[in-house]
């Protein structure tokens, strides 16, 4: 289906593009499947140390490196000059204030589009990554009027993603092509190519080393109490004259000449293509993408699904970054984020590979945590939950896809996960021989996804038998136990059919309270028995309906709905508990104390709405609570769903600007809605 036929969804004229304090609160980000990606305020401000207009994935889906972080551009039509970009310079403001000629931003598909007045004159710049490569394309095309005068300045830099640099004395060097210029700095294997066919290309005037734009104030940083100021290289500019209806287009790319794909008009082809591919494979598998918000959620998915190399394998699998712009894959967010990424848009094959690639991953029973950002590097396993989401996810898989296959591979792998889990492995992680159930937690490590720590203060440890692990624990003896059973493997299957069972005659007879009308978040704590009314119980109502009794499942979505749901997901602690925090800004520490203490996380909607579809709520009031994510595309990260929002009104939209979770799960939901 081609999504050009469909009016965008988010788009915004002068009352927010002419509104600085309205275009800097919005960002967009475009990504090309390894990882990397380009970002920047609505209006092209780059307002963190993570905006720029190619980061790429040197070693993908890591080793992110801002190589173009920003761009000067000015635009003369009918003896009027304009800047169509932006930087912020401290005591300076918004210098120049390109906002001032911006008339319109949309995005289609994921790809930003925007128009400015000059003169008399309508000029579109759109900007795409070609997807599997570290390229970023920049398009500009005359609408109306002309001729247009175009001046196109990249600015460069080498830096990894997470740290800001000031001008650092390493000179870089520019070689003249044919059509733009090469980059290069000393001690790096990167070249970067700045190509632009048809315009006149000016280096800086010693052809060696660059002039610098200093001190550019990126404001997020500031709010977040971190370094906030860079300075970016000037290796030369490229001039264009375009006629009405002409374009042209910037390429900057971090791959070999070999590999750039020049046509730029066929490369943009090629991205519209692209999401008329995801859009038809998903609709074939059912969903229905002539609703607009389930639309453009599957092209939002898009962003999150990369590369990662098998260690020993020539096949290149697959995984799932978190979220933009700082997190890699994880685990735990990767297996959450399967069904809805990937089996609700017809993926199957991306869902297959990562699962398989997960597999070679796993030791002692357990799935890594996260991926460090340098690709050779030894992952961290600190996490009870991740390989008891994996064992879902290939349960998910296989009923969406109905390939045994798969499960038949994977089978020794996750009775291996159920083993060690039994006999204990690492982080205190294993079976309570009293009980049945499975606790978990040793001092100074975070385990569950609360996994928030500042330093060595572990701010949620959760340690002993949190519910959310007992009813996932139970889920996963369950779905090894009927995988064994199919295989007629009788005796293992009666294995780990008797440790569901003991732990769920355990979990029923421990969790819920009818004095608190709720679960326990966690039982036999170093403290005790934890009351708290925490999101985490509603996975005992949506994961194995059985573990409570229908009145207590209703007292559970009820408390969950009066105390937690902010209308974009739910909060992490009820308002009324004394630890509470409703706000999530300052320091790292002040944002790490709030982060599940009050926090709303926009992935627990998938949770909740299938918790509310198990309690007998009509699944089109399910559906109408989840109608607010349409306008939440049109703040924070543009066309996609933040990681979290602060648990006082007007819950504001915190943490990364674009989550995987949060978008699969939501996916998710809407389809158990149809």
């Amino acid at each position: 289906m081609d999504p050009s036929v469909f009016a965008p969804l988010v788009r915004f004229g002068r009352e927010t593009c002419g509104d600085p304090a309205a275009a800097l609160r919005r960002e967009w980000l475009v990504t090309n499947g390894l990882g990397g990606y380009a970002s920047a305020a609505l209006d092209g401000t780059p307002v963190r140390r993570y905006s720029g207009w190619l980061i790429a994935a040197l070693e993908p889906p890591v080793a992110r490196t801002v190589l173009v972080g920003a761009i000067l551009e000015r635009a003369t039509a009918d003896g009027v000059t304009c800047e169509l970009g932006a930087l912020d310079r401290p005591g300076r403001g918004r210098d120049p204030d390109g906002g001032r000629h911006l008339e319109h931003f949309e995005l289609e598909g994921m790809r930003p589009t925007w128009r400015y007045a000059v003169g008399g004159s309508l000029l579109e710049k759109t900007a795409w990554m070609a997807h599997g490569w570290n390229t970023t394309y920049v398009r500009y095309r005359v609408l109306r009027g002309g001729p247009v005068a175009l001046e196109v300045t990249p600015l460069v830099t080498h830096r990894d993603h997470h740290q800001l640099r000031p001008m650092d004395g390493r000179p870089i060097t520019t070689a003249p092509l044919a059509d733009g210029l090469e980059v290069s700095w000393p001690e790096v294997a990167t070249r970067l190519q700045l190509r632009g066919a048809g315009a006149r290309v000016t280096p800086h005037a010693d052809g060696t080393a660059a002039g610098w734009v200093r001190g550019i104030y990126h404001r997020v940083e500031t709010a977040q109490v971190l370094d906030e100021v860079s300075d970016l290289a000037v290796p030369g500019r490229f001039t264009v004259d375009l006629a009405e209806g002409a374009a042209w287009t910037l390429m900057m790319s971090a791959e070999a000449p070999t590999d750039l794909d020049l046509d730029c008009e066929a490369a943009l082809a090629a991205a519209r293509a692209r999401d008329a591919t995801l859009l038809e494979r998903a609709r074939s598998s059912g969903a229905d993408t002539d609703d607009p918000l389930v639309r453009q959620l599957v092209l939002a998915a898009d962003q999150f699904i990369v590369a990662r190399p098998i260690p020993g394998e020539s096949d290149v699998g697959r995984s799932v970054i978190a979220g933009y712009p700082w997190f890699n894959d994880w685990g735990r967010d990767t297996m959450i984020s399967l069904p809805g990424l990937c089996l609700a848009t017809g993926r199957f094959d991306d869902a297959e590979r990562i699962l398989r690639s997960f597999a070679t991953w796993v030791r002692d029973g357990l799935l890594p945590n996260n991926f460090p950002d340098a690709e050779r590097a030894e992952p961290a396993y600190h996490t009870v939950d991740a390989a008891l989401w994996y064992v879902h996810a290939v349960e998910a898989y296989r009923a969406a896809t109905g390939d045994e296959a798969l499960v038949d591979g994977l089978l020794p792998t996750l009775c291996q996960v159920l083993d060690h889990h039994v006999a204990g492995t690492r982080f205190g992680i294993g079976v309570d021989p009293d009980d049945g159930l499975l606790r978990a937690g040793e001092p100074g490590v975070q385990l569950t996804w609360m996994d928030a720590k500042a330093g060595d203060w572990v701010v949620t440890p959760r340690a002993g038998k949190p519910v959310e692990i007992q009813a996932l624990w139970i889920h996963a003896c369950r779905i090894v136990a009927r995988f064994c059973r199919q295989r007629g493997d009788d005796g293992v299957a009666e294995r780990y059919a008797d440790q569901g069972e003991r732990a769920a005659a355990s979990f029923r007879a421990r969790y819920f309270r009818a004095d608190l009308g709720h679960c326990l978040d966690v039982v036999d704590g170093p403290g005790g028995d934890d009351p708290a009314l925490r999101p985490n119980q509603l996975f005992a109502v949506s994961l194995e309906p059985d573990l409570l009794a229908p009145d207590q499942a209703r007292a559970v979505v009820a408390a969950v709905t009066r105390s937690l749901w902010i209308g974009l997901g739910l909060r992490t602690l009820a308002p009324s508990d004394p630890a509470y925090l409703g706000t999530y800004r300052g320091d790292q520490v002040s944002r790490d104390a709030a982060y599940h203490q009050g926090t709303g996380w926009t992935w627990l909607a998938g949770a909740y709405a299938e918790a509310l579809l198990r309690t007998g709520t009509p699944a089109a009031d399910v559906r109408a609570r989840l109608d607010g994510f349409a306008d939440h595309f049109r703040d924070a990260g543009l066309g996609t769903i933040s990681e979290c929002l602060e648990g006082d009104p007007p819950h504001r939209p915190v943490g990364c600007y674009a989550q995987a979770w949060g978008v699969a799960e939501v996916l998710r939901a809407l389809r158990l809605t149809t």
